[in-house]
């Protein structure tokens, strides 16, 4: 009881000195130029900066007409800024030779901040699956935890379904594709980076984060080996084998030798055979592509010489 007066004491001294204005004054963005040694990143960042093409068309965007749109953070208890939305925006500025970016400092729970960051990074032209794979579950993690705090009806605010549900109608996907999605966080590194690179198509990837680590990486070696990627056919016939604690290496080679419906004859050259003529871990895509070009090279010296 003593809790609660103090709390209504404090409350009603709040109401005493300061003005409705005053709070609500306190609330509202402000915007700043801050140094970008001010700023720092976003926990766990989901979404990948990278000097890229598009980053170097947005130094020199900056370089000309400086940052259009302020960056989005928060301060800290310990009066620092954390970046909730502006990450390429912070790159281009430095690579630019800019010491500050202009910001609006707004201020956001850890939930919220989440919330807001997930949202405004998936506008983006190009996201990436793994980036929507850790954003989808950070943000669903923030709405459940939401979601345990109460009303004065003493019911969730945000149930666990309804939160997948409220996802699908923000993002214009279903409920269903964000958890598939949320799936691929269970994939190990080099097997998302497949994915990202469309080396694995999104549905096999899904039924190959069912595997244990252990079994994905036996998958990832005889892959390379042999030059390969599972279908969705392979895939769900691996998880099933996982499933059921049958997933051994020898099982995963037998399952990837299989041939796949409609699959073309494929002329194969044993890697051992040409790999004295590339550097090592070339790709076995490069090497197909220089081999190629060579083939090519070598019918049109043929034809020159016969005429």
């Amino acid at each position: 009881m003593a809790k609660s007066n103090a709390s209504g004491l404090l409350t009603s001294l709040d109401s005493l000195f300061t003005t409705q204005e005053q709070r609500d004054a306190a609330k509202r963005d402000v915007v700043l130029d801050l140094t970008l040694d001010q700023i720092g990143d976003f926990p766990n960042h989901p979404f990948k900066v990278r000097q890229d093409e598009a980053m170097m068309e947005m130094m020199e965007s900056v370089q000309l007409h400086g940052v259009l749109v302020p960056g989005l953070v928060r301060q800290l208890a310990d009066g620092s800024y954390q970046m909730v939305s502006g990450h390429r925006r912070k790159l281009a500025s430095r690579l630019a030779g800019l010491d500050t970016l202009p910001c609006i400092v707004r201020d956001l729970t850890d939930d919220e901040a989440i919330i807001v960051m997930v949202d405004s990074n998936l506008q983006r032209e190009k996201v990436l699956p793994s980036e929507k794979a850790f954003a989808y579950k950070m943000k669903l993690d923030a709405m459940r935890r939401q979601g345990q705090r109460t009303d004065l009806t003493s019911r969730p605010m945000v149930e666990k379904l309804e939160s997948v549900e409220k996802m699908g109608r923000d993002t214009g996907e279903s409920g269903r594709q964000i958890q598939r999605y949320i799936r691929l966080t269970n994939l190990i590194p080099e097997i998302l980076d497949m994915v990202d690179d469309g080396r694995i198509a999104f549905r096999p990837a899904v039924e190959l984060s069912y595997l244990t680590e252990q079994e994905q990486s036996a998958l990832y070696d005889t892959m390379g080996r042999e030059d390969c990627t599972p279908s969705l056919a392979q895939a769900i016939k691996m998880k099933a084998f996982s499933r059921d604690g049958k997933l051994t290496d020898a099982v995963i080679l037998s399952i990837m030798e299989e041939e796949k419906p409609n699959q073309k004859e494929q002329f194969r050259i044993p890697k051992e055979r040409i790999s004295k003529y590339f550097k090592p871990g070339t790709p076995a895509r490069t090497m197909e592509d220089t081999i190629i070009k060579a083939l090519d090279y070598y019918r049109k010296r043929q034809r020159e010489m016969e005429r």
